[in-house]
C-alpha cells in the first residue's frame, strides 16, 4: 500500500486510566484484537483540546472518545473549535463521541447489577472494606449503587481497576452501551 493510499487508522481517547482499561476489558472479552487502534490517556478531560491539536492533520486519523455526561458540554466546544463538528447541536455519537450518562463507573455499576459488583470486590479481597465503608454514616442513607459508586474512587489505585475487573465478569449481553458503542465504531473504522 502507498503512502497516499494509507487506510484511517481510529484514535481512541480516554479521560483516564480506568475507561481505557475497561475498554481494553471489554475488547479482549469480546476476542477483538485492538492492534489497529491507538489508545490514548488524556490524564483529565481538559486536556482534550491539546491533545486534538496535536494530532496529525492529515485526514489518515479517525477520532473517537468516551466523556462523562456532565462533560458534554465541553466536549462539544472543544470538538466544534478543532474542526470535528460544525455544530453544538450534533449528536456527538455521529462523530465518534459517546457519553456515559453519569460516568463510566455508573454506566458499569448499572449494567452488571449490585451482586455482580460485589462479587467483584469479593474476588479483589475488598468485600470486608466495601462493608465497613457501607457502615460510615455518609452512606447509611445512600442506595448500594450509590455506595459502590463512592467505594470505587475511595482508595489510590482502586478507580483505575474497578470498570475493568466488573466488565470481566458483566455478561457480555448487558455490557455498558456507550463502550460497546465506542468499540463497534472503533472496529469500524479500522
Amino acid at each position: 500500500m502507498s503512502v497516499g493510499s494509507a487506510a484511517r487508522r481510529p484514535v481512541v481517547l480516554f479521560e483516564g486510566r480506568s475507561d481505557s482499561l475497561a475498554f481494553r476489558a471489554l475488547a479482549r472479552r469480546r476476542g477483538v484484537r485492538l492492534d489497529a487502534v491507538e489508545l490514548i490517556e488524556l490524564g483529565g478531560i481538559t486536556n482534550l483540546r491539546r491533545q486534538l491539536v496535536t494530532l496529525p492533520a492529515d485526514g489518515r486519523l479517525s477520532v473517537l472518545g468516551l466523556y462523562d455526561g456532565a462533560e458534554k458540554r465541553y466536549v462539544s466546544g472543544v470538538l466544534r473549535d478543532v474542526g470535528l463538528i460544525d455544530d453544538d447541536a450534533v449528536d456527538l455519537r455521529t462523530v465518534g463521541f459517546f457519553g456515559c450518562e453519569r460516568d463510566l463507573e455508573d454506566e458499569v455499576i448499572r449494567a452488571a447489577g449490585a451482586e455482580v459488583v460485589l462479587e467483584t470486590l469479593a474476588a479483589r479481597g475488598e468485600l470486608t472494606r466495601f462493608r465497613v465503608f457501607q457502615g460510615q454514616p455518609a452512606q447509611r442513607e445512600r442506595s448500594i449503587e450509590q455506595q459502590l459508586h463512592r467505594f470505587a474512587g475511595t482508595a489510590a489505585g482502586r478507580k483505575a481497576r474497578f470498570a475493568a475487573d466488573v466488565i470481566d465478569v458483566v455478561p457480555l449481553e448487558r455490557m455498558p452501551r456507550p463502550l460497546t458503542d465506542l468499540l463497534q465504531a472503533a472496529l469500524r473504522r479500522s
